[in-house]
């Protein structure tokens, strides 16, 4: 069997930003963008999207933001929308959910 020309994910960087704050919720954009593989501006959209849709809060704290996650909050494809966001970050983190 011969290997695929392209390269993919079974996870969104939507999803890989959302670990990446649950794992640091103080990460600054630059550390998030290096751990998820895209460029800085495209770690930010992704917190913006993801924070206008209610799935985290930004809270400024001095220079920095610590972001909130709302693991209540279900996903938004219809075949997924069962789950919470809670859920997926309990099935995909190297260490337990508190």
């Amino acid at each position: 069997m011969s290997k695929p020309n392209s390269v993919w994910h079974f996870l969104s960087n939507h999803a890989h930003v959302l670990i990446c704050l649950a794992d640091n919720p103080r990460a600054r954009m630059r550390d998030v963008a290096t751990n998820t593989g895209i460029t800085e501006r495209a770690a930010m959209r992704i917190v913006g999207h993801l924070a206008e849709a209610g799935v985290i809060t930004r809270h400024k704290e001095g220079r920095r933001n610590r972001y909130e996650i709302h693991e209540e909050q279900h996903l938004r494809h219809p075949l997924e929308a069962h789950c919470t966001v809670g859920s997926l970050l309990s099935m995909v983190q190297s260490t337990p959910r508190i």
